[in-house]
């Protein structure tokens, strides 16, 4: 089993499952809690950071598109069996209580469902409404 969330992380804490970060760089501030894992085939091109949002989209979904959900699957199941734990969370920096503000963990969470099926529940407060995934 594989249960997939998303959050910042500044506001990442332990209980919430195994923190993975999918971001290019790493945290440049320090972090209350141990990073040893990171999926670097789901940090966006550095180049797509100039587009707007839609061509963002596009040309992101079309790097995971051609990854494949199975492939990310068995990279995301080795950090679960790696760690005991079924709970990961996705992380990088966005602050998604800002209604402006838009992120590759999102997108990624929507391309995700689409694939699989599976939803990927963000642990935050995102643009005026609080969207909360389960923890146990």
């Amino acid at each position: 089993m594989l249960t997939l969330f998303t959050y910042r992380y500044q506001e990442f804490r332990p209980p919430q499952g195994v923190p993975v970060r999918i971001t290019l760089g790493a945290p440049r501030f320090r972090l209350p809690y141990q990073l040893t894992h990171s999926v670097r085939e789901l940090a966006p091109r550095r180049e797509y950071f100039s587009k707007g949002l839609p061509e963002f989209t596009a040309a992101y979904r079309a790097d995971l598109d051609r990854l494949g959900a199975a492939r990310i699957a068995a990279r995301l199941r080795e950090i679960a069996e790696a760690e005991g734990e079924h709970r990961l969370v996705l992380l990088c920096f966005e602050d998604l209580r800002d209604p402006a503000q838009w992120c590759h963990r999102r997108v990624f969470a929507t391309w995700w469902k689409d694939a699989t099926g599976d939803e990927v529940r963000e642990l935050g407060p995102m643009a005026n409404r609080f969207e909360q995934g389960t923890l146990m």
